[in-house]
């Protein structure tokens, strides 16, 4: 268990450090609709992390060999080749890095309800190609690390609540502080939106390094 929650642990920090749901999260705290809006966002994107790693565990069950708790040497490749499109992602975060420009439904999160918010979240964490990846190499972490059932479900809950923190604590946070809150969000919204692409590409390169580091240990 220890191994698996350890190489998990590069995953979910890149998952949590990822700037456009934590702005998303930002905006829809200061927006006038704050609590039905980001609550939804905040359980839209706890549920896509759920399921696209849980989904990931049951397959990548298959790719451990029977009898065996080494990975097989098909769930090192899948390391690799996730690891390796990690780091081809990185590489046009830094091509894109002079975009500043906000995104469209960023602008429109004012109008946003609860159901809207909730559907943005899920798509952000289980659609969105950076996070999606992060979360199925989870997957395949845990569903190749050899554990229980039981040792499953509380990697894939380690992981989702150290993925999901920097958007449920400020929307806990806003919800008994906003006041207080308020003044760092806006800053932390700006400085994010100005240096989202050299932000992911940090984080992408270092986690495909990762990936596909423990790949080629399992070779």
């Amino acid at each position: 268990m220890g191994s698996v929650i350890g190489d998990l642990l590069p995953l979910a920090v890149g998952v949590a450090i990822s700037p456009i749901p934590i702005v998303a999260a930002i905006l829809m705290l200061l927006s006038a609709n704050a609590a039905k809006t980001s609550t939804g966002f905040g359980l839209g994107w706890v549920v896509g992390i759920v399921v696209v790693t849980g989904i990931l565990v049951a397959l990548s069950g298959t790719l451990s060999d029977t009898g065996d708790e080494q990975p097989s040497t098909a769930a090192s490749w899948v390391k690799i080749v996730l690891g390796a499109l990690l780091i081809l992602l990185a590489a046009k975060q830094w091509r894109d890095r002079g975009d500043t420009e906000v995104p469209g439904w960023m602008r429109a999160i004012d109008q946003l309800g609860f159901v809207k918010a909730a559907g943005l979240g899920l798509l952000l964490s289980a659609v969105n190609p950076k996070n999606l990846l992060l979360c199925v190499s989870a997957g395949v972490v845990i569903g190749t690390g050899g554990l229980s059932a039981g040792g499953d479900v509380v990697a894939i809950v380690v992981f989702t609540i150290l993925a999901a923190s920097t958007v449920i604590v400020p929307v806990i946070g806003y919800a008994v502080a906003a006041d207080r809150l308020r003044g760092g969000l806006d800053a932390m919204k700006v400085w994010l939106q100005d240096n989202n692409h050299i932000v992911m590409a940090i984080v992408l390169l270092v986690m495909g390094a990762v990936v596909v580091g423990k790949g080629i240990g399992g070779l």
